[in-house]
């Protein structure tokens, strides 16, 4: 073959360092974006955190921002409008105030740790509290064995325990504080919790019956056949119902200690005269400035003696703008959201409408992955509590009047409808698909059975009560 060389044309998006960096920080979560400024903040001698003016906002923008908050009050407050707010800096710490810390609690004892107390200071002899240890370690996080005794025994009996002194052990480890722990079944865990009650509770003996041989029917509520072996009244039946549904079928959770997650709203919505408005979270933005100082030096000096404080002074510039464009977008979008979503600010869920990314997109002139990135990870602190956006977003359903009914209003219309029921006679998915039909809303039973278990709401068997 000959060699020859061709010439052609063709286009290519190059994403700039500026540009992935405004794509990467919009994408990120608030907590996200604090870790990231803070690793910055170290890593750049020429960012600083600024504690006076606006968040974001540095250099000739600050007497800017400055003119703005003197003219702020002349403004109708219930404008909509896409700018950033003032933040005049009353939030800030001063570095004394970063320095105090509160004092931190003690550590509370977890399941493992209180049973290994208790055992200490028992008249447990010390052969004995060696093996009741042992079974201390086996328990799950419900406070349940989780091996069996048999297979225990066989992997100690080299040791010289028997299943004798194992079932002896046992027995004394579910004499500890809490009652039901150690237990080896669900109705060994109600069986030892009912007889830790006072024998004169009403009910006692006939739970105790109830729990050891009728488990499974009292958990279909077969309520007609629990009667027929049990020769009792529905009154007794239902005392005895009562005194186990007052147990705790985990009694080792209530040794779980572990820390809630929390979540930084980034907008909190508002009702003025003239509607809902969002407005940015000033806890949860940044508050960071290029140092003048440095940036002055850096301007005074050659190109060529600078070259690593140039870029460092580019970058920080680029996390500054980006950061401001960031809450911008997020800003405008939640506003979007809101104009949409007015009823549900009103109403609550069942006042949402369908809603879909492009909807937001194509109003603000916004590419729909953008919208995605200002709407994952991003929380909007509403009347109703704080939700992520994607909590706006979704599907409808037609009605016979021509609209759509949006999914998220139609499970709030069932859990009105359980909540509302008799619990003597509950509804059925066929029944609530009838009167969701009678209010317009044409939805199969399978879909009211599907949203129905998205509430963990229990089939009508299992939510009948005497």
């Amino acid at each position: 073959m000959k060699a020859a060389l061709q010439l052609r044309t063709s286009q290519q998006l190059t994403l700039t360092p500026q540009l992935q960096q405004a794509i990467r920080l919009l994408q990120l979560s608030t907590q996200e974006v604090q870790a990231e400024v803070a690793r910055l903040l170290d890593e750049n001698p020429l960012l600083e955190i600024d504690e006076e003016v606006a968040p974001g906002i540095s250099g000739g923008e600050a007497g800017r921002a400055h003119e703005s908050a003197q003219e702020a009050p002349a403004r109708d407050s219930d404008e909509h409008n896409a700018e950033l707010p003032d933040w005049s800096g009353s939030n800030a710490r001063s570095d004394e105030d970063d320095s105090r810390f509160p004092e931190q609690a003690a550590e509370a004892p977890g399941l493992r740790e209180h049973l290994l107390l208790q055992l200490a200071v028992s008249s447990t002899e010390a052969n004995d509290q060696k093996i009741v240890r042992l079974l201390i370690e086996t328990l799950d996080e419900n406070g349940y064995l989780g091996q069996d005794l048999a297979e225990l025994a066989t992997l100690l009996e080299n040791t010289g325990i028997g299943p004798d002194e194992l079932e002896t052990a046992l027995v004394q480890l579910q004499h500890l504080d809490r009652p039901g722990i150690g237990a080896r079944s669900l109705a060994e865990c109600l069986t030892l919790q009912l007889r830790a009650l006072p024998e004169d509770t009403p009910a006692r003996s006939l739970a105790l019956r109830l729990v050891a041989e009728h488990l499974e029917l009292l958990a279909h509520h077969d309520f007609a056949r629990l009667q027929k072996l049990l020769h009792c009244s529905t009154d007794e039946l239902r005392a005895a119902q009562q005194l186990v549904l007052g147990l705790n079928p985990r009694p080792g959770m209530a040794f779980d200690h572990s820390v809630a997650d929390y979540v930084i709203p980034d907008v909190i919505v508002e009702k003025h005269r003239k509607g809902w408005h969002a407005r940015l979270n000033p806890d949860a933005m940044p508050r960071l400035r290029v140092n003048q100082m440095y940036a002055s030096i850096l301007q005074q000096r050659e190109e060529k003696d600078a070259t690593g404080m140039t870029q460092q002074l580019q970058e920080a510039k680029w996390l500054v703008k980006n950061l401001q464009q960031r809450f911008e977008t997020i800003l405008r979008v939640a506003q979007a959201i809101v104009d949409r979503q007015s009823n549900f600010f009103e109403h609550g869920e069942i006042g949402l409408r369908p809603l879909v990314l492009r909807e937001i997109a194509e109003e603000l002139e916004l590419h729909e992955s953008t919208v995605s990135r200002s709407t994952t990870q991003k929380f909007m602190q509403t009347p109703h509590g704080v939700l992520e956006f994607k909590h706006f977003f979704g599907s409808g359903l037609a009605t016979e009047n021509g609209g759509t009914c949006s999914a998220a209003a139609i499970r709030e219309l069932i859990r009105q409808m359980v909540g509302a029921e008799d619990r003597r006679k509950p509804l059925t998915d066929s029944r609530m698909s009838e009167i969701l039909a009678q209010q317009g809303i044409v939805v199969a039973r399978r879909t009211v059975a599907k949203y129905r278990e998205a509430l963990h709401i229990l089939p009508v068997n299992l939510r009948k009560s005497l």
